[in-house]
């Protein structure tokens, strides 16, 4: 049985060795060296190659080397293939701590200062408690769940909103359509950890800034394309928001020429939240792939139809 990677090349040694110490059973190969297609039955990707079926006809499972599967194109993917995210628990504290960062960078007017810094000016701002800070998670899965039980220790006012009901100890939340606006309304600090699906795809725009309270913030940890960029920057210029914390964009990098570089209300980051380690992820995959050898149900397995 073989296992084919193909993914970064670098954190596929490490992948291999994995495999080589623990799971000797299970060959593995990296692309593009796939050997014979023929008895490559499981695929470790962050995006599958082109015409899958016809290149990998033997091939049982998909699993992603990412939390989320959005940059997948589902629709050309076999209908009966399996797809499996990634659940390292890396991946959930990588997300702890950028939320958590970029909480503290809007919450304690870090922009401000790094502007002054550059300025020569020397002037403190007004210290808001933490208690006094509303904060607000877009999406409560695994993650999102995560975030607001951590962020809640620092004595923050938390909040979350999720598509369908969830119960979170010490967290406020809202589900479904109809509860939206009382959320936003609640939200002087917006984390974005969405999944991306049709419904939630340009999801940040006019339309939702608009409910926040003035002077409110934005962080996106979720995809780019969740985000209307042109409202990002009109929000930004009346003040409707006051700062935004961008870890994913549409296009990235940016063009040249992107807005985004020179707003001062705005950082950016490369994408970088969180990353798979493979030492943290091998063992939840090779878990899922001794379930799947006996025929057990894999965790993390993605509905189609909801497309995570």
């Amino acid at each position: 049985m073989a296992l084919l990677y193909k993914s970064d090349p670098e954190r596929g040694r490490r992948w291999q060795a994995l495999f080589a110490e623990h799971a000797p059973d299970i060959e593995f190969r990296q692309w593009p060296n796939i050997g014979n297609p023929d008895e490559i039955r499981h695929l470790l990707a962050w995006q599958p190659p082109e015409d899958i079926a016809a290149l990998l006809p033997n091939l049982e499972v998909l699993f992603a080397t990412s939390a989320g599967i959005d940059q997948f194109d589902t629709s050309i993917l076999p209908e009966a293939l399996p797809v499996v995210r990634m659940l390292d628990p890396a991946i959930e504290q990588g997300m702890i701590e950028y939320a958590t960062f970029a909480t503290l960078w809007l919450h304690r007017h870090m922009a401000d200062y790094v502007r002054q810094q550059r300025q020569h000016q020397w002037q403190a701002h007004m210290i808001t408690p933490a208690g006094e800070r509303r904060l607000g998670i877009l999406g409560l899965g695994q993650l999102g769940g995560a975030i607001a039980q951590h962020l809640k220790e620092y004595g923050f006012q938390v909040s979350g909103w999720s598509r369908t009901s969830r119960e979170l100890p010490g967290i406020t939340t809202y589900a479904g359509a109809e509860q939206l606006k009382a959320f936003l309304g609640e939200c002087d600090i917006l984390i974005c950890v969405l999944p991306l699906t049709d419904e939630t795809r340009g999801m940040l725009a006019q339309t939702l800034f608009e409910h926040l309270p003035p002077g409110a913030a934005l962080i996106n940890m979720g995809r780019g394309d969740h985000l209307v960029e042109a409202d990002l920057t009109a929000a930004l210029a009346t003040g409707q928001l006051s700062g935004a914390v961008l870890d994913v964009l549409r296009e990235e990098p940016p063009a040249e020429d992107h807005p985004f570089w020179q707003n001062p209300c705005i950082l950016m980051t490369p994408h970088v939240g969180a990353m798979t380690q493979p030492e943290t992820a091998f063992p939840v995959l090779l878990d899922n792939l001794r379930r799947h050898q006996r025929g057990e149900m894999m965790l993390g397995r993605v509905d189609r139809q909801r497309g995570y």
